[in-house]
């Protein structure tokens, strides 16, 4: 491990209606926003400043809006001339951000995408019928096994490795509830329902990738000017085709979060950013790299105290 610096980008629980409102005031912030409402046809930044927490945590409301803050921050980042990180990823979601900020997608037709992946996933799996849940304190190979010992012919999933010690699962409802109980015998500390309606990245949402693939197919990717680790592979991809590929494939694959950031350690990374809403994966990241320092970029202080000890 070394001094190199890693930007990573939040996805869906990061969000919450006034996220960002240190840098409202921003004309590069304003601009971003400008640029999204445009796409979108309604006005987001008074979504985001505003709300109400009802429309802002629709996911297809949801994504865009995470996307657009989270690229926001990083232009102004480098508005005033942030150190340029040496790799990037994102967790779910947070994988488009990455690759607009790494130049390999259009920020326009990024905010378009997300948008309809939000739809999409919702309407792949009927309301209610659906869930997630939070297993602390197991081993990952445990929790998969929880999986398979519960699902039947019902689908549920180990579909987020976070971070040590702590999984999230998805599926169908009933199947979800005999998994935690099932992890809940083989010894977990918790296991927590999670208050959403799409069981994200589980085979239920193959038929949202399906017409996320077609989406695909009408926009340029081209390679990333920054490496991105992709939550499929845990690995840098730079080939458009493949990155597309994987895109898709993240739907309804796990997003190997830990081996991601293990990649980028393994590259030398020492030092990591989270840029966008919250500090959730700076929570996550701090159980699997414990020696590396991180910072979050949520607030105007923060993101000035980071700028200031780069300059020293």
């Amino acid at each position: 491990m070394t001094d190199k610096l890693a930007f990573v980008f939040p996805g869906q629980g990061s969000q919450q209606v006034g996220m960002i409102a240190d840098y409202f005031s921003e004309p590069v912030v304003q601009a971003a926003f400008a640029e999204a409402t445009g796409v979108l046809g309604f006005d987001l930044l008074n979504m985001v400043s505003e709300g109400p927490a009802e429309a802002l945590n629709q996911t297809e409301n949801t994504q865009p809006a995470l996307l657009v803050s989270s690229v926001a921050l990083w232009r102004l980042w480098c508005e005033r001339q942030g150190e340029v990180p040496s790799m990037m990823a994102g967790h779910s979601l947070g994988e488009y951000s990455a690759l607009v900020c790494a130049g390999a997608m259009n920020f326009a037709d990024a905010v378009s995408l997300v948008r309809l992946r939000g739809l999409f996933m919702q309407e792949a799996v009927a309301s209610g019928a659906g869930a997630m849940a939070a297993i602390i304190g197991l081993d990952d190979a445990d929790v998969v096994a929880a999986c398979e010992k519960a699902a039947g012919d019902e689908v549920v999933e180990a579909v987020n490795f976070n971070a040590p010690g702590q999984v999230v699962i998805a599926g169908q409802v009933a199947a979800v509830k005999r998994a935690i109980e099932s992890a809940k015998a083989a010894g977990a500390k918790r296991a927590i329902e999670l208050p959403v309606s799409v069981p994200s990245h589980c085979a239920l949402m193959k038929p949202a990738a399906e017409r996320l693939h077609k989406a695909l197919d009408g926009i340029e990717l081209i390679e990333p000017v920054i490496p991105v680790v992709q939550n499929v592979s845990a690995n840098v991809c730079s080939d458009p085709a493949q990155l597309k590929a994987n895109l898709v494939a993240q739907l309804y694959s796990p997003v190997r979060w830990v081996e991601s950031v293990e990649t980028m350690m393994a590259a030398g990374v020492g030092r990591f950013a989270e840029c966008g809403p919250g500090k959730v994966l700076a929570g996550l990241n701090k159980r699997i790299a414990r020696r590396a320092p991180i910072a979050t970029l949520e607030s105007a202080d923060a993101m000035t105290q980071m700028l200031a000890e780069a300059n020293q």
